[in-house]
């Protein structure tokens, strides 16, 4: 393609019609002389866009409703954006269970499904739970699998662009798994895979408790605790994908494994799964004395931890999540030695989103990819139908 020019008229269109989407996209149904006053645009620069936009099946004109009428002639036509054109998908992949976010093209959660699965199952065995928890929750909802425009996938361990899992020690064989290209063959469009830690942090900032704040620090406590972080709103993702992997700060020596912290006997908690841990948070919250000396080991660990985080990144808000049940009796810990070691501590919050902000943020991911080919202007996008 030859070099565009601010002068070339199909740049001009093409941003004309960018313009145009967006005024459609974040408001009601609306009129030729509405979306003229919105855009700033000529009513036949407007009227030309809006018909390419309803052949690419993007905008639909709105039926006249009955009874409204203008004083003189036929009512005025109005136009909305098709949220229905195309679906999205938003998948957290995790230790105990595979979840699914169904969302039209604004973003809006239409439906949800979500299964158990093994801690212990394979790579092919979880992967199949996923394709069948999303079959079911296409099938349910009434959309073709062919309507989907992006899938977001969340998982644990470190993930390289291309979705290929280059570590992940909290699944079975997860290590070395391309897993966007298994995932590829399950759906006609893009496929983005994120880090678990990070796909939350994007979620608590698109709709749960850093809705307020650019700069956040996501901490998904657990066995072995994972963060990511938002750094002026932009996802900060290091040179290698594996920035906030705080759980690995006991690999220096000195501390003790996670297995060995929440041991209520003196020897390494066997299994080391969520289950075991969350049963010694129960016990704890029952007074036992061994289980709560546990859990204050946890919850000093996890301090620690974040603080080296926030030390270096200094963020305005940390918000925890996660799996252990009573986590909201880290705050107070979190918040008193956050002031004892830093210089402007941070706002702490609870996730306000809980067990879905991984999928939530993966649908998230899926939406900023969709909109980045709804409104850009370096070539035409059409619908599917």
């Amino acid at each position: 393609m030859g070099r565009l020019t601010g002068g070339d008229p199909s740049l001009l269109r093409r941003i004309n019609s960018a313009v145009v989407l967006h005024a459609l996209r974040d408001g009601a149904s609306t009129t030729l002389t509405g979306l003229v006053q919105l855009t700033g645009l000529s009513r036949p620069t407007v009227e030309g866009v809006v018909e390419g936009l309803i052949e690419s099946g993007l905008v639909v004109e709105v039926p006249a409703e009955e009874g409204r009428t203008r004083r003189q002639g036929r009512p005025a036509r109005r136009f909305r954006f098709r949220t229905e054109a195309g679906y999205l998908l938003g998948i957290e992949i995790g230790s105990h269970r595979v979840a699914a976010l169904l969302a039209d093209l604004r973003g809006r959660v239409t439906d949800s499904a979500s299964r158990d699965v093994s801690e212990a199952a394979s790579p092919d065995e979880r992967l199949d739970r996923v394709r069948a928890t999303v079959a079911d929750l296409l099938r349910r909802a009434g959309v073709p699998r062919s309507s989907l425009r992006a899938v977001g996938v969340g998982t644990p361990g470190i993930v390289e662009a291309d979705g290929t899992v280059t570590l992940g020690t909290a699944l079975p064989g997860w290590t070395g798994l391309p897993l966007g290209d298994r995932l590829k063959r399950s759906f006609r469009c893009p496929v983005l895979v994120e880090n678990d830690a990070n796909a939350a942090v994007v979620a608590e900032h698109w709709k749960g408790a850093g809705t307020d704040s650019e700069d956040i620090v996501f901490v998904l406590a657990g066995l072995s605790p994972g963060a990511g972080s938002l750094i002026g709103g932009r996802l900060h993702r290091g040179y290698g994908g594996a920035a906030g992997e705080i759980g690995a700060l006991h690999l220096l020596g000195r501390e003790a494994k996670p297995e060995q912290v929440l041991s209520t006997t003196g020897e390494p908690l066997h299994p080391l799964d969520e289950a075991a841990g969350a049963r010694v948070f129960a016990r704890a919250g029952e007074g036992d004395p061994l289980a709560r000396d546990a859990v204050e080991r946890f919850i000093r660990r996890l301090v620690h931890d974040v603080a080296a985080l926030v030390l270096a990144l200094d963020p305005e808000l940390v918000v925890v999540g996660g799996w252990p049940a009573g986590l909201d009796g880290v705050l107070e810990p979190l918040r008193r030695e956050l002031a004892r070691y830093c210089l402007r501590p941070p706002r702490v919050e609870l996730s306000t989103l809980g067990e879905a902000a991984v999928a939530t943020g993966a649908l998230r991911l899926a939406l900023d990819h969709v909109e980045e080919r709804l409104f850009a202007v370096e070539g035409t996008v059409t619908a599917r139908r």
